[in-house]
């Protein structure tokens, strides 16, 4: 048993990198795609339009929440069990996991309590009072969201646990499994059924607890890591040691919330404020627009976040095992493979802002609703190799062990830059001002990724190498 990952030390680091990132990359893609296909879908039902698009853009922060808490356990459990396992400590692993979900099972029961019972005062909070129907269509889309807290959080929370567990493609599959079903039961409820905001929840839930049953299924039959009774005994010693090395995947998402709130309530602000978008029939279109472009970027972040979190079993075993050569080449790989990714998206969001922006419905709005949507695309994400770049450091950190640095960078980025410019730069140029907040947030914490980056290479023995970005 205690062989059973030993393959992460010998086999080729270019063959373990597909291996295990590009299950993760398709199971990140088809996580973003339960709230993204919600909002294709919505937005192309004529009695739900902008108003519904808008809906779906308040919401969709407080479902992060749910992930921010679901990936600090589930990431962290999944680095502190592949460092544990390449130290040859299975006692250790199989008590991790156990607890893992005894957290993830309370918290998400706790928060879905709190989502029912504040339920106005949280859509108000993020910026669901836009106008009368968008309020409406948020309170309706929100109860039912809540209600599959608990499976979404299971499913997000094991995924990364399994793939600790040297099976990243169960881990795809049942993530697949999941969103599979949500995109066949969408069109059902919202065209033919016409459940509207109902509709589109529902078919979200009934696949989330699809992929948390299939998860409670491999759980039982774990290759590398045996679960036994006294796994679930609750041992918050043990918590302090693996929930530090999920922090930086909390706060990647959390932070991220805090700047959607701080964004949907500029957008809001300034909205109100502005010649066109302060007239009730376009009130929620900055709002609505807004929400696409973050959807637009969810995925490429997906893809940058798989490829980077594929490698922490890897990285976190070898590093157990004392082979820093190959932990330091996974780096460098990871380095430029990331930065290639952030170059070809931002060129198709650059070239084809109008066609991205026609997915989610543009050819029934005003021409305000397509202009402003081409804006938002080529300023807001015109940076995107530069975030790019620094999620993978980010997350590399964590894979090291490295729990304080890697916190503090997204601290930096997320919450110091990502909320302070978001508040800032509208106070001198209005909703242009929401829209140059995350690529002046990227550029900065660029400069301080450099120095982190060139330190890691030095911890690991090598020295530190140019990425062009």
């Amino acid at each position: 048993m205690h062989d059973a990952n030993s393959f992460l030390e010998t086999e080729r680091i270019s063959r373990l990198m597909r291996k295990f990132s590009i299950p993760c990359i398709i199971s990140l893609l088809v996580g973003a795609l339960y709230n993204i296909v919600d909002q294709i879908y919505i937005a192309n039902a004529g009695y739900l339009g902008s108003y519904g698009n808008a809906a779906n853009t308040v919401v969709f922060p407080l479902t992060v929440v749910a992930l921010a808490i679901a990936v600090m356990i589930g990431d962290g459990c999944c680095a502190f069990v592949s460092i544990s396992l390449g130290k040859k400590e299975e006692d250790a692993a199989h008590r991790s996991v156990g607890n893992a979900i005894l957290l993830t099972a309370i918290s998400s029961l706790m928060l879905t309590a709190i989502y029912l019972v504040f339920a106005v005062q949280i859509v108000t909070m993020f910026g669901g009072r836009v106008n009368t129907e968008t309020f409406a269509l948020s309170r309706e889309y929100f109860f039912w969201i809540s209600l599959g807290i608990p499976f979404y959080m299971f499913g997000q929370a094991m995924n990364p646990i399994i793939r600790s567990d040297g099976n990243p493609q169960f881990a795809m599959i049942s993530t697949l499994a999941g969103a599979l079903l949500n995109i066949i039961l969408d069109p059902i409820f919202i065209f033919v059924f016409r459940w509207g905001m109902m509709g589109a929840a529902i078919a979200t839930v009934i696949g989330q607890v699809v992929t948390a049953g299939l998860a409670i299924w491999y759980l039982f039959r774990m290759r590398a890591v045996r679960l036994r009774r006294e796994s679930f005994k609750p041992l918050p010693a043990l918590w302090g040691d693996f929930l530090p090395l999920g922090i930086c995947s909390f706060l990647s998402q959390i932070s991220l919330v805090a700047a959607m709130a701080a964004i949907q309530n500029m957008i809001l602000k300034y909205g109100a404020a502005d010649a066109v978008f302060g007239q009730p029939a376009y009130a929620q279109i900055p709002m609505a627009v807004l929400g696409i472009v973050m959807k637009v970027f969810q995925i490429v972040i997906s893809i940058v976040v798989g490829m980077a979190a594929g490698c922490i079993p890897i990285v976190g075993y070898n590093v157990g095992a004392g082979r820093n050569d190959r932990a330091a080449g996974l780096f460098t790989r990871l380095l430029v493979a990331e930065a290639c990714v952030g170059i070809v998206a931002l060129s198709v969001v650059e070239l084809f802002p109008a066609q991205l922006l026609g997915l989610f419905g543009a050819a029934g709005e005003s021409v305000h609703y397509t202009e402003f949507g081409i804006r938002s695309f080529r300023i807001y994400l015109c940076m995107m190799p530069f975030a790019c770049v620094n999620k993978a450091a980010f997350i590399y950190l964590q894979s090291l062990g490295r729990a304080f640095a890697s916190t503090a960078l997204s601290m930096i980025r997320e919450v110091v830059l990502g909320v302070g410019l978001a508040l800032l730069l509208p106070l001198f140029w209005q909703l242009d001002g929401v829209l140059y907040s995350m690529p002046v947030s990227d550029a900065i914490t660029l400069l301080v990724s450099a120095v982190v980056i060139a330190q890691t290479y030095r911890q690991l023995g090598k020295r530190p190498v140019v990425v062009c970005v």
